[in-house]
């Protein structure tokens, strides 16, 4: 951390070229005798990548930014005021700190956060941060936080850790290839906490990692403007009775969908005829916890085919977590041949042709509001839906 990056002067620099080219200048001479050319770019860069992400952050004069990947890989305020909900008890130990972002956010709502950050420079930014951001009830180590766990004689009624994976290859990971190795230290971390909460990527397999974990009462499958940003595995020392999946959508308002997984499911019940009134598309955090039958028995909805995660009613049902589409009219694949000056965003759900196929084929153009849904409708076939979005979140 280079201390003088905090100068005003600096940071009035930072400030002015908010909008330059920061490739630009992170190849030209530095203004400033002990700021380099690239830990100015890296500044303004970072900053502009926490605009939307951390505004508490970007609105804050002389936060301090780390190198952009922290920045990219961090939560978002959203995502870490939802994690900060989870937590129990008064004092909670966040195992990974990095940026800080999460900690601060547990700080808000638990007595005593302690951040581990085995890079002493990112610790050290992170400290900084907190303290401009008027956080006191926090706790800075520059250790490894199993190794600091291992060693510590100290107990906590929460611990989180976002253990980072090892490796990219394949779309489905395993938690043991992840650093740290949570699956190789849980019973550590079950010996010092009455709480755990594990934070992964939306990738892994929700049965793959109930293999490898134990005690697991509750998964919450995180997603963001239908972007599903994380899982959020929380583990007890004396683990539930049943286990409970709960799918949120954090956008304007909080929407939860929330089931044991151990229910027995309602029978699905299908459309019979054509579909009329307005059409369902769950939100990928709903369609990654698996409950397809669920969601149609839960909101009162039909199903349009078996493999369509598609679902429709003749009403408008505002606490659904997805998207929302009023249906103006069915077209037969027949009759699409004859339709000319056909508008609308395509959707394609258990169609044989793909978008870019569809869009060149039937010279369809695009509109923000419009939307020509291609899918299978039971016991109807192909059919087109052209539909006008009434709820996007």
């Amino acid at each position: 951390m280079n201390k003088q990056i905090l100068n005003k002067e600096v940071q009035d620099y930072i400030k002015k070229h908010v909008n330059d080219d920061v490739h630009r200048i992170a190849m030209a001479k530095s203004p400033f005798r002990d700021v380099e050319a690239k830990d100015l770019a890296n500044q303004i860069a970072a900053r502009n990548k926490a605009a939307k992400k951390l505004p508490s952050w970007y609105k804050q004069d002389f936060i301090y930014y780390p190198a952009l990947l922290s920045i990219e890989q961090c939560s978002s305020e959203t995502t870490a005021a939802y994690k900060a909900g989870l937590a129990r008890g008064n004092r909670l130990i966040d195992l990974t700190g990095g940026f800080g972002v999460d900690s601060l956010y547990f700080a808000k709502r638990i007595e005593q956060v302690t951040h581990c950050e085995i890079n002493a420079s990112l610790s050290e930014i992170a400290a900084h941060n907190a303290s401009i951001l008027q956080q006191k009830n926090m706790r800075f180590l520059a250790v490894d936080g199993i190794a600091f766990l291992k060693e510590s004689n100290e107990y906590f009624d929460t611990i989180y850790i976002d253990p980072a994976r090892r490796s990219d290859t394949g779309k489905v990971f395993m938690l043991k290839d992840c650093s740290p190795n949570v699956v190789e230290h849980l019973d550590l971390m079950l010996d010092k906490a009455d709480r755990i909460l594990i934070k992964t990527a939306p990738l892994l397999d929700l049965t793959a990692g109930l293999k490898e974990l134990k005690n697991v009462s509750e998964i919450h499958i995180v997603s963001v403007k239908n972007e599903c940003k994380e899982l959020i595995w929380i583990i007890e020392k004396e683990p539930a009775a049943h286990l409970k999946i709960v799918a949120v959508t954090l956008n304007q308002s909080v929407k939860q969908f929330s089931f044991f997984k151990d229910e027995v499911e309602e029978e699905v019940h299908f459309i019979q005829g054509m579909p009329v009134g307005y059409l369902y598309e769950p939100d990928t955090a709903l369609l990654k916890s698996g409950a397809f039958n669920r969601i149609a028995s839960r909101y009162n909805l039909e199903k349009l085919d078996h493999n369509t995660q598609l679902y429709t009613s003749p009403v408008t049902i505002a606490e659904f977590p997805g998207r929302i589409f009023k249906i103006n009219r069915i077209i037969s694949t027949g009759d699409l041949k004859k339709e000319k000056n056909l508008i609308g965003n395509v959707i394609v759900r258990s169609y044989p042709d793909k978008a870019e196929t569809l869009v060149k084929k039937y010279k369809i153009k695009a509109d923000n509001l419009k939307f020509l849904i291609f899918t299978q409708v039971k016991n109807m076939g192909n059919l087109v839906i052209e539909a006008e979005i009434v709820q996007h979140y």
